[in-house]
This record gives C-alpha cells, sequence and structure tokens, in this order.
C-alpha cells in the first residue's frame, strides 16, 4: 500500500488537469504515473513475500542424534549449519489463548543470533506436547551442556466484543446456569460489554447481548472447578464409610 499512498496525489494532481483542459500530453502524464503505481506495488509484493520466504525457517536438524555436534537450519533457499558449542540455551514457547493451544515453537540463542523456528499449523511439530519436545530436547542437548527452557505465553488481549464470550459459552464453562453468569460474573470480578452484534445492527437494531472478558472468565473458571473439588473432598471425609456405619452399629 505504500506506493499507492504516495502516489495517490501525484496520480490527482494529474488527472485534475487532464480532465479540465483535456491536454494529451497530461493524459499521457496521467496514464504513465499510473502504470508506474501499479509497477511499485507488484515489485513490492514480490519483495516482500521473497523476503518473508526466504527468512522462514522450514525445519531444524540434529546432526547426529545422541551426540549432536551440529545444528542444521534449513531455509526456504539455503542452509546454515550452527556448532552445537554456539548454542547458549533453547526454549519451547506455548502460546495459549483460554481453554485452547494457539501455537509452539522452538527458539535456538546464540551469542550472535536468535532463531525462532516456528512450524506451520498442518505441520506435526505443532501438535506436539510441550513437555514431551521439552524432554526430547534436553535428552539430546543436555550431553552437550545447552539449557533447555519451557515457556507458556497466555493471550489476555481479546479484541471486544469480537473474541469476548457470550452467556451461554460462559455459563457452559463455569458449569452454572445461564441465568447465574452475571451473578458470577460481578461477584468474581470478571468485566462485561453489552453490544449489539453486527449480524442484528441492521435488521435487529434493538437485540443487544452481554459478552465477558475471556481472560478473567477462564481463571473464574479454574477457581470453581478447585473449589468444587476441594467440596468434593471434603464431603467425602466427613461422609462415614459402610466399614464406619456397620461399627457403629455394633456398639
Amino acid at each position: 500500500m505504500v506506493p499507492l499512498v504516495v502516489a495517490a496525489p501525484l496520480l490527482l494532481a494529474a488527472l485534475v488537469p487532464a480532465v479540465i483542459w483535456g491536454n494529451s500530453f497530461l493524459r499521457g502524464s496521467f496514464w504513465v504515473l499510473l502504470a508506474l503505481t501499479v509497477a511499485a506495488v507488484i515489485v513490492l509484493a514480490m519483495t516482500m513475500m521473497y523476503v518473508t520466504v526466504s527468512l522462514t525457517v522450514r525445519w531444524v536438524e540434529l546432526r547426529p542424534l545422541g551426540t549432536p555436534a551440529q545444528v542444521v537450519i534449513a531455509r526456504f533457499l539455503r542452509s546454515s549449519t550452527m556448532a552445537m558449542a554456539d548454542l547458549q540455551r533453547a526454549v519451547v514457547i506455548e502460546r495459549l489463548s483460554p481453554g485452547q493451544r494457539r501455537s509452539i515453537k522452538v527458539v535456538l540463542h546464540t551469542p550472535s543470533e536468535t532463531v525462532e523456528c516456528e512450524p506451520a499449523t498442518s505441520a506435526p511439530l505443532s501438535r506436539a506436547d510441550a513437555q514431551a519436545l521439552t524432554d526430547w530436547l534436553t535428552e539430546q542437548l543436555g550431553q552437550v551442556q545447552v539449557a533447555v527452557e519451557r515457556q507458556t505465553e497466555v493471550k489476555q488481549d481479546f479484541l471486544c466484543p469480537d473474541e469476548w464470550w457470550t452467556r451461554s459459552h460462559t455459563a457452559g464453562l463455569w458449569r452454572v446456569p445461564v441465568g447465574e453468569v452475571d451473578g458470577v460474573a460481578a461477584q468474581r470480578g470478571v468485566e462485561m460489554y453489552r453490544c449489539t452484534p453486527r449480524a442484528n445492527a441492521m435488521y435487529s437494531p434493538g437485540t443487544s447481548v452481554t459478552v465477558y472478558d475471556p481472560g478473567r472468565a477462564h481463571d473464574v473458571a479454574e477457581e470453581l472447578r478447585a473449589e468444587r473439588a476441594a467440596g468434593q473432598a471434603a464431603d467425602s471425609t466427613a461422609t462415614p464409610g459402610p466399614a464406619e456405619d456397620d461399627a457403629t452399629n455394633s456398639r
């Protein structure tokens, strides 16, 4: 879009005089500027695509397995080799959104650069268990004294109201009736927002819904789950078993 933004005033300045005076030279200049703008957009798009693809890591290989001496980083057009002695640490980063995983990536840190290896959505590694991947890397890299860490990044900034949760979804997550959601939200400090959905804005402008902040709502779900588990444990401890009942009856 940069060439279009830059060239728009020039195109407009050439078009207006050409239309008003009908000058063939100005009309020709307008078409030349338009052609140059189109060419600039095409070149810029292809350049950005080339840079993005060329920098993307396709796969990483430890050679040889078991006692790796080097790391091979394969990109689209070239591969590079990193000596294991240059590798300081490897970090497995798992990105989470409340209730689901978004992505996973491995970051290799060296004194001179940081290499981010994030698999495509369809790649098998994108579905790998983060702890299992961390354990495997620890087994492979521990022999060469490379530290392996695991980090978790939880998304907390959600676009309101598009990404906020509806009342029915929140009720299912909290395992409470729909009518009690607002009360629980007010008690637990969950931010609410009342809006008209885009689908109803034109045809049913009076229809509004209440949505809830997913970040805090997910934390409340964990709190309620822990409280219920603690309550069930307390009930099972307080309730006498059959043997205790028999002993009581015999006495």
